[in-house]
Protein backbone atom coordinates (compact mmCIF):
# COMPACT_ATOMS: atom_id res chain seq x y z
CA UNK A 1 0.00 0.00 0.00
CA UNK A 2 1.52 3.36 -0.99
CA UNK A 3 2.24 5.81 1.80
CA UNK A 4 0.26 9.01 2.07
CA UNK A 5 1.97 12.08 0.65
CA UNK A 6 3.70 14.29 3.17
CA UNK A 7 1.60 17.25 4.26
CA UNK A 8 2.89 20.62 3.14
CA UNK A 9 1.77 24.18 3.74
CA UNK A 10 2.12 27.42 1.79
CA UNK A 11 3.22 30.32 3.95
CA UNK A 12 2.90 33.95 2.85
CA UNK A 13 4.41 36.81 4.82
CA UNK A 14 4.68 40.53 4.05
CA UNK A 15 8.02 42.14 4.89
CA UNK A 16 9.77 45.49 4.33
CA UNK A 17 12.10 45.17 1.30
CA UNK A 18 15.24 45.83 3.37
CA UNK A 19 14.49 42.73 5.50
CA UNK A 20 13.72 40.29 2.67
CA UNK A 21 17.07 38.48 2.53
CA UNK A 22 17.38 38.34 6.31
CA UNK A 23 13.94 36.73 6.54
CA UNK A 24 14.60 34.25 3.72
CA UNK A 25 17.87 33.19 5.37
CA UNK A 26 16.14 32.67 8.75
CA UNK A 27 13.33 30.63 7.20
CA UNK A 28 15.71 28.54 5.12
CA UNK A 29 17.80 27.76 8.22
CA UNK A 30 14.67 26.47 10.02
CA UNK A 31 13.61 23.96 7.36
CA UNK A 32 14.83 21.20 5.08
CA UNK A 33 14.25 21.50 1.34
CA UNK A 34 10.80 20.63 0.03
CA UNK A 35 12.10 20.44 -3.54
CA UNK A 36 14.84 17.79 -3.85
CA UNK A 37 18.17 19.32 -4.79
CA UNK A 38 17.16 22.95 -4.05
CA UNK A 39 17.37 25.22 -1.00
CA UNK A 40 16.05 28.71 -0.38
CA UNK A 41 13.11 28.23 -2.76
CA UNK A 42 10.90 31.30 -2.47
CA UNK A 43 8.66 33.49 -4.58
CA UNK A 44 8.26 37.16 -3.83
CA UNK A 45 6.54 40.15 -5.34
CA UNK A 46 5.74 43.78 -4.41
CA UNK A 47 2.61 44.65 -2.44
CA UNK A 48 1.37 47.70 -0.55
CA UNK A 49 0.46 47.23 3.08
CA UNK A 50 -1.87 49.52 5.00
CA UNK A 51 -2.74 49.65 8.69
CA UNK A 52 -3.67 51.91 11.59
CA UNK A 53 -1.59 51.35 14.73
CA UNK A 54 -3.88 51.28 17.77
CA UNK A 55 -3.00 52.84 21.13
CA UNK A 56 -0.60 50.57 23.02
CA UNK A 57 0.99 49.17 19.85
CA UNK A 58 4.64 49.68 18.96
CA UNK A 59 4.68 49.91 15.17
CA UNK A 60 7.85 49.42 13.15
CA UNK A 61 6.48 52.04 10.77
CA UNK A 62 3.71 54.61 11.27
CA UNK A 63 2.18 56.50 14.16
CA UNK A 64 -0.62 55.54 16.52
CA UNK A 65 -4.08 56.30 15.11
CA UNK A 66 -2.73 57.40 11.69
CA UNK A 67 -3.35 55.48 8.48
CA UNK A 68 -0.06 53.99 7.33
CA UNK A 69 0.82 52.73 3.86
CA UNK A 70 4.10 51.18 2.87
CA UNK A 71 5.74 49.28 0.05
CA UNK A 72 6.29 45.70 1.15
CA UNK A 73 7.33 42.39 -0.33
CA UNK A 74 5.07 39.34 -0.14
CA UNK A 75 7.25 36.28 0.40
CA UNK A 76 5.76 32.85 -0.35
CA UNK A 77 7.10 29.35 0.08
CA UNK A 78 6.08 25.82 1.03
CA UNK A 79 7.17 23.94 4.12
CA UNK A 80 6.68 20.41 5.43
CA UNK A 81 4.11 20.08 8.19
CA UNK A 82 6.74 18.70 10.56
CA UNK A 83 8.73 21.94 10.25
CA UNK A 84 5.89 24.47 10.16
CA UNK A 85 6.16 25.48 13.82
CA UNK A 86 9.93 25.99 13.58
CA UNK A 87 9.49 28.14 10.46
CA UNK A 88 6.78 30.27 12.11
CA UNK A 89 9.10 30.80 15.09
CA UNK A 90 11.89 31.85 12.71
CA UNK A 91 9.54 34.39 11.10
CA UNK A 92 8.49 35.71 14.51
CA UNK A 93 12.15 36.14 15.53
CA UNK A 94 13.56 37.60 12.29
CA UNK A 95 10.65 39.81 11.20
CA UNK A 96 10.86 43.47 12.23
CA UNK A 97 7.10 43.97 12.68
CA UNK A 98 5.38 43.63 16.03
CA UNK A 99 2.52 41.78 14.27
CA UNK A 100 3.60 40.54 10.83
CA UNK A 101 0.97 39.45 8.31
CA UNK A 102 1.43 35.67 7.99
CA UNK A 103 -0.97 33.38 6.09
CA UNK A 104 -0.74 29.59 6.27
CA UNK A 105 -2.64 27.38 3.80
CA UNK A 106 -2.64 23.61 3.36
CA UNK A 107 -1.27 22.57 -0.06
CA UNK A 108 -1.21 19.41 -2.14
CA UNK A 109 2.18 18.03 -3.08
CA UNK A 110 1.79 18.20 -6.86
CA UNK A 111 3.86 15.10 -7.58
CA UNK A 112 1.50 13.06 -5.40
CA UNK A 113 -1.21 13.85 -7.96
CA UNK A 114 0.80 12.14 -10.73
CA UNK A 115 0.53 8.71 -9.14
CA UNK A 116 -0.97 6.37 -11.69
CA UNK A 117 -1.92 2.95 -10.26
CA UNK A 118 -2.19 1.41 -13.75
CA UNK A 119 0.91 -0.29 -15.28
Amino acid sequence: MPSAPERIYRVSVDVPPAYLDRLMDAIDAAMTPVYPGYRRSFTYYPVTGTWIPLPGSHPFDGRTSDISKSAEIRLEFVVKETELTAVLRAIDTAHPYEEPVVDVTRELAWRSLLTDPSP
